[in-house]
Formats: structure tokens, sequence, C-alpha cells
């Protein structure tokens, strides 16, 4: 039978010290068999239990010396040998503790937190900062008030219910934008080990089964317009006033571009004497290069602009910078304000708005003229016919577009009669 090791005190314990060798020491400290303080040349200290778990020889880590104390380690000792006992391996015990703890940890993420490591890379796909600059407020603005401190792996259907139904019948293209960009929140949770089951925020068999259709209660909400009968007169009235943001305005209208191209427009992209506006891809709504053909009554408003020492840019804000869209508003209220009863969109009776600007451009070629609609659609830079047709088609209709534009700025200067029948017209 082994011999017993005399069970040592705590002060004895703590004297113990390394004999001098260069390989670790261990030392039997009773009170549960095969419990030892280990303690190497450099003199740190452990605690380890040897025994036999089946057929193996285990030695056992309990935790250093001091954190845990002589009682404590006896404590563990026993413990383990109990463990041992019942037939279970403490290691191997301990090994999956520990995973499923790393397990538990790993799903217990939040949406806030969820959404923060999602955004990390979805953001970067986007060249646009408008388009990051969304992506995050619709979420931020809705869905982490919601269920922010939630776990993603506790939402539900009735949870995304409660992000989306304040906004469903209100806001319905923001809603809609919302339920997709919590979708790709959840599916990436879901990818990344952090929840499990379907995603409560999946539209077909899923929420279009509690929540209308869009198509249904989705009111498109149009930038209220100048009347087409209104433009001269109100291009007269932008025409007497100064100030960059007016004449911001004045080249909006001339070109039908739209406020964000125009006010972050530099002079680099300006080729003044063929008369060429080329607007870089990562400026437009459409990732694409955009060509605008400039009549010469808008390189002559171009050439008759003073530069600001140190900008960039063509229409500069007071110091320098870009010039705000509450500045072309604010221009556009002015002009509203000035004239009795202000120029005010028919349909809506509100005043005309700069956005608008690009929609009476579109009545006009529309009403007025016999321009063909994929050449109006071209200049304002939307996207025309289908996936194939883009693709095969190479020209833009610049010289056609040139045309187009130069009867337009007659139109607005009160040059032009109401009808516009000749595309090849004279510029």
């Amino acid at each position: 039978m082994p011999k017993k090791a005399r069970e040592l005190s705590a002060l004895e314990v703590k004297r113990l010290e390394h004999p001098g060798h260069d390989h670790n020491a261990t030392f039997a400290v009773g009170g549960v068999d095969g419990l030892l303080l280990q303690i190497t040349p450099a003199g740190a200290r452990s605690w380890i239990l040897r025994c036999n778990v089946g057929k193996k020889r285990r030695h056992i880590g309990l935790g250093g010396f001091p954190d845990v104390t002589l009682a404590g380690a006896r404590e563990r000792a026993r413990e383990a040998r109990d463990m041992i006992r019942q037939g279970v391996d403490p290691v191997e015990h301990k090994k999956a503790a520990r995973a499923a703890l790393e397990a538990a940890q790993k799903r217990g993420l939040t949406f806030a937190e969820a959404m923060e490591k999602f955004l990390k890379g979805k953001l970067a796909e986007f060249d646009n900062p408008k388009h990051r600059k969304q992506w995050r407020a619709t979420l931020d603005a809705y869905a982490v008030p919601a269920v922010g401190k939630m776990l993603v792996d506790d939402i539900t259907v009735t949870d995304v219910q409660r992000i989306l139904e304040p906004i469903w019948l209100t806001k319905n293209e923001t809603a809609s934008r919302l339920r997709g960009r919590v979708e790709a929140v959840l599916a990436w949770a879901t990818v990344a080990g952090h929840r499990t089951g379907d995603n409560p925020a999946r539209w077909k068999g899923n929420l279009d089964a509690i929540l209308p259709k869009p198509g249904k209660v989705a009111k498109v909400e149009h930038h209220p317009a100048l009347q087409i009968d209104h433009a001269a007169a109100w291009f007269k009235d932008v025409q007497g006033r100064s100030g960059f943001a007016t004449r911001a305005l004045e080249f909006m209208a001339m070109t039908g571009a739209r406020s964000g191209e125009i006010r972050g427009a530099v002079w680099s992209e300006f080729d003044l004497a063929a008369g060429m506006w080329i607007i870089p891809a990562d400026r437009m709504k459409a990732g694409r290069e955009h060509r605008v053909p400039l009549t010469k009554e808008a390189v002559k408003l171009l050439e008759s602009l003073d530069c600001i020492e140190g900008s960039k840019f063509v229409f500069p804000a007071v110091r320098g910078g870009m010039l705000s869209d509450a500045a072309l508003s604010a221009c556009m209220k002015r002009i509203n304000a000035a004239k009795e009863g202000g120029y005010l969109d028919r349909v809506s009776g509100r005043p005309a708005v700069p956005h608008g600007l690009r929609s009476t451009f579109r009545d006009w070629v529309s009403e007025r003229t016999e321009f063909p609609r994929e050449m109006a659609e071209i200049q304002l830079a939307h996207s025309v016919g289908s996936d194939v047709e883009r693709a095969y088609r190479r020209g833009d209709m610049i010289e056609k577009r040139r045309a187009m534009m130069a009867a337009w700025g007659r139109f607005l200067r009160g040059e032009a009669g109401a009808k516009v029948v000749q595309i090849g017209a004279a510029v």
C-alpha cells in the first residue's frame, strides 16, 4: 500500500523552496492523495493533482499558488477525485465546459454589436458616402432603439414587427429598406454563429403574412415642381438674383442635374471649350460616369463665376467648402416668397423645390416637344432599358441631347413657342 503523504500546514507550504536543479520540483502536501505543489526553477508555484483516470495517468492543473490557497487546492482535488469515481474525466469535462462557455459568449451578441460588426465590412462595399450614411442612419434611428440590447438569437418576428410597424404605413419606402437591412444584419449573425433558425426579418413566407404589401400602402411623394408655364418667369427671377446658391440653382435648371452633383462639382470636371461636364462615377447615384452637354449660356454662366481662393468647388459656400442642400432650398424659398402666391406645384399646390426642376424639365420634354423619352431619361442620369439593352448600348446620345438642352434653355428664357418639334433644331 503506498505511503500516505504528511498533511502540511499553510505555513509549511509557503516555506517550500526549489532545490536548485534545472527542472520543476514537486512536493506532496497531503490532505488529498496525489495533491502536489509544483515549483519551477524560476520560483513559479502551481497546484497539480496526480491521478489515474481510467487507464490514463493524469497531471491535472488546479491553479496557481497563492491565488489558490492550500485549502482551495485540497477542495478542488477532492472534487476532481469525486468526478473520477463517477466515471468523468475532469480534464475533458473542463474542456467541454470551456467550449460551452465560449459558444455561449459567441452567441451572446446583441443586435447593436452584431450591427457594428456587420457594417464594418458591408459599408466598405459602397463608394458613395451618402449610401454608407443611409445604411447606418436607418438602423440607428429605428432598429437599435427597439432591439439594440437584445441578443440576436432571441429576436423573433414579433420583435421585427416592433421595429417596422410604427413607420410601415407612413414611411413605407424607408420601412422596406429598413427591413432589408435588419434581415442582412441577422443573416450575418446566423452565418457567423451568433444565432440559429429562420431569419425573422425575411419578407416572403414570413412578414408578408402580417404586414401589408409595400405596393398597397406606399404613396409616391413627388417633389413639388414648377409648372411648365411658370418656368420662364421663375427663371427670370433666378437670373435677377446674386450669390453662389442662386447660380447653382440656375445651373441646375439649365442642366437637369441633381443638387448633389452640382454642389460637389469641381473645375477639373469641366471642358468649357468643348461645352462638356463629365461627372465621375463615384459622384453619381447610379455609380456610372455621366456626360452633361453644356449650352453656350451654361458655359457663359460658368465663366462669369468668381473663384474663392483655396476652394476646388465651382459653386462654393461662403468659406470655400461645399454648398449645403439647405442653401439651394433656402434660395428657392426666397424666390417663392417674393412672388405673390409663389411658384406652386400643379397637383399638390405646394411650393416648388430644387429637385422638382428635374420633373419640370421631364414634363416639358413629354408635353411640349417630340424629343425621345429615353433622351430625357439619359440627361437626368436615369437607367434606360433592360440590363441587356444597357450592356449593348455604348453611346449616350450626347450631341442629340445638346440640341435638346439648347431648346430647353430657349424655353426657360422665354424665347421658344409652346411646341418644339425638330430634334435637329439649331443650337
